[in-house]
């Protein structure tokens, strides 16, 4: 008996061969690895976007800042007799002006601006000002000062003087003897009207005892500038990468500066002169069109030519303050294959452009390493903020 063998063709097991199985992993490692790639460059667009904005919205507030400062300056110590004089300020708050150098000497003069230039390092400045409504109400001495803490006037009662608002002593001629800064803590009686400045803790421009310095009547004068509470001294610098105020009206703000706000990495400022001599002599309104600036310098210099650096002329020359700040973006950027950034290649150079057309720019390059950080400046990426504000309250002497 034959056995008849019936062939049946041979059925394909469910499911992927080898060979498209790894040539599905491979789609997938691909398509993985062009997502990953896209994920990782929109981050790095999102970064570098919200980096810049930060660092703009850090640096236009940092600029505002000492623009409007710089704006109210000068009110209430534009008279000559202020202006640039060497004044003794105590503080019991801990509020100090800042130094400058008058011939080779270290004073502290009561200033509009007042800048301390620090070279590409950032700088420090101060902007001073008065709130009296009376500008610059006076009153003069009627019998010498010889010690302390009255000052006899007139039997008028000065205009808007009051109890606790800061008053300034000055001679009639700057340099005979210091400026005072004192507080008044209560009036005599008349006629023989008295300013008492006693030394009571709730006066704390008081120095106890009274004052080092004399002062002879009808050549000396006891200037308002407001309520203490509202004196406008204000010192700006820049530490850390963090923007501090130091400030005599702002509780915990006096002794030390506080922040307001962060990564500002340099502010850099120049004052702007009036050089101009009319007939041998300065005239500040020179053919009735005001004070003009001529020349830019960051630090002080001879601008009214009598011989002296830094001397009260030189201060009451001041028309206007350059600004310049300098903001870097929150995000660091990661080095290359070789270990080093490329965000930005380039110190920063401010001021570079001439303003006014006619007065010859001064440049500054600017260090912005920031001490202590532990990345190089090359990681981040910078933007600067300038300004010119005229000192208007210089031209709006008595």
């Amino acid at each position: 008996m034959m056995l008849l063998q019936t062939s049946y063709p041979r059925m394909r097991t469910a499911g992927f061969s080898l060979v498209e199985l790894m040539v599905s992993v491979v789609i997938g490692m691909l398509a993985l690895l062009f997502a990953t790639r896209l994920i990782i460059s929109g981050e790095l667009n999102k970064d570098a976007a919200v980096g810049g904005s930060d660092s703009m919205q850090n640096g236009m507030l940092a600029l505002y800042s000492l623009s409007n400062d710089a704006a109210e300056s000068g009110w209430g110590i534009n008279d000559p007799m202020l202006a640039g004089c060497d004044t003794v300020l105590t503080d019991a708050s801990g509020y100090a002006l800042p130094t400058a150098v008058r011939g080779g000497v270290t004073i502290t003069p009561l200033s509009a601006v007042l800048i301390q230039s620090n070279g590409s390092n950032p700088d420090v400045i101060a902007f001073n000002s008065g709130t009296s409504q009376s500008g610059n109400g006076s009153a003069r001495l009627f019998a010498d000062y010889l010690g302390g803490t009255q000052l006899t006037i007139d039997s008028r009662n000065p205009y808007t003087f009051q109890t606790g608002d800061v008053m300034v002593i000055a001679p009639l001629a700057q340099g005979s003897v210091q400026c005072s800064l004192v507080q008044l803590s209560g009036f005599g009686a008349a006629p023989a009207n008295t300013l008492l400045f006693n030394g009571a803790t709730s006066f704390r421009f008081n120095p106890p005892g009274g004052l080092a310095n004399v002062y002879r009547q009808n050549v000396s004068y006891v200037y308002n500038l407001g309520p203490a509470t509202q004196l406008h001294f204000h010192t700006w610098s820049v530490a850390n990468g963090v923007l501090l105020l130091r400030a005599a009206e702002l509780p915990g703000a006096e002794r030390a500066g506080v922040s307001v706000t962060d990564n500002v990495v340099s502010i850099k400022a120049q004052y702007g002169f009036d050089t101009r001599v009319v007939a041998g002599t300065y005239d500040p309104t020179p053919s009735g069109n005001g004070m003009q600036i001529t020349a830019w310098s960051a630090s002080m210099i001879d601008a009214d030519g009598d011989g002296v650096v830094g001397s009260p002329g030189d201060y009451q020359r001041i028309a206007a303050v350059r600004l310049a700040v300098v903001a870097r973006s929150k995000t660091v950027e990661k080095p290359n294959a070789a270990g080093q950034c490329t965000a930005t290649t380039e110190q920063p150079t401010v001021f570079a452009s001439a303003a006014p057309a006619t007065v010859a720019a001064v440049p500054i390059q600017v260090n912005v390493a920031v001490a202590g950080d532990t990345q190089a400046w090359q990681c981040y990426r910078y933007r600067v903020f300038e300004n010119i504000v005229p000192v208007r309250n210089a031209q709006w002497r008595p």
